[in-house]
């Protein structure tokens, strides 16, 4: 299956954030929901089972002038392997212009056995937008052995602020210290609001550190998804931005 979905927001002239384009494709459906004037909240909902081997899904997301939005998925989402050889691929594109706001909370991706996906979030921000987005990865269900995840993370503010690749699924690496230290989740929350951190934060099992380019990066690892997100909690909580606005 190939998927192209599509956002525009935008501030219209009484300061409300408006939804001026809206295009879904199953299995990538936008929902907008009623919320503060100020911020334009949508969900998006995964209307089939997806991804399945072979799927190739696209959201394209752009942030008006002074636009906030709040994206946020309402259901975890179940890699799976499809009936064919071959992987599944997601891509989220985010632009953000002056003054813009994104708030992206998808849930969490759980990796079953021999899934094969590769997932990219690339995002292209003007030099006062505001971005904070959170992945939690889950290596297998339970008494399963995860297939193979390949997560991209790709940000750029006048060059790269981030570029992070991360893969799940080898046992070894899985196992090691390097790795998840034999957890089966793994969470990382990007924080590109306001001031950051002067320097690394840390405590049993999650660290909040600050990026070369402006920008800091929250990492968890944990046995559960309750677990990782309440680390994530922790360290978004030393973080001195507002990033509770939206």
């Amino acid at each position: 299956m190939r998927a192209r979905a599509h956002l525009v927001v935008e501030r219209d002239p009484n300061g409300r954030t408006v939804v001026r384009d809206l295009r879904s494709m199953a299995p990538l459906r936008l929902v907008p929901r009623r919320g503060p004037d100020e911020v334009v909240l949508v969900h998006l909902v995964s209307s089939i089972t997806a991804p399945l081997g072979g799927d190739d899904l696209e959201l394209h997301v752009v942030v008006g002038p002074g636009a906030s939005l709040a994206l946020h998925g309402v259901a975890a989402t179940l890699a799976l392997p499809g009936h064919h050889p071959g992987g599944s691929r997601s891509l989220v594109r985010v632009e953000l212009a002056d003054g813009a706001s994104l708030d992206y909370l998808p849930e969490p991706t759980v990796i079953t056995a021999r899934a094969c996906h590769e997932s990219v979030f690339r995002a292209d921000l003007a030099d006062d937008a505001r971005l904070r987005t959170r992945e939690v990865l889950v290596s297998g269900r339970v008494n399963e052995r995860a297939g193979s995840l390949t997560t991209t993370l790709d940000v750029r503010r006048n060059g790269p602020v981030i570029k992070q690749t991360t893969r799940v699924g080898t046992p070894e690496v899985d196992g090691s210290p390097a790795g998840l230290a034999g957890r089966r989740v793994l969470g990382a929350e990007l924080l590109c609001w306001g001031e950051d951190v002067p320097g690394a934060v840390s405590e049993d099992w999650w660290s909040l550190v600050p990026l070369a380019r402006g920008g800091s990066l929250a990492t968890a690892v944990a046995d559960d998804v309750v677990t990782a997100a309440r680390a994530l909690d922790e360290a978004r909580a030393r973080h001195p931005g507002p990033v509770g606005r939206l």
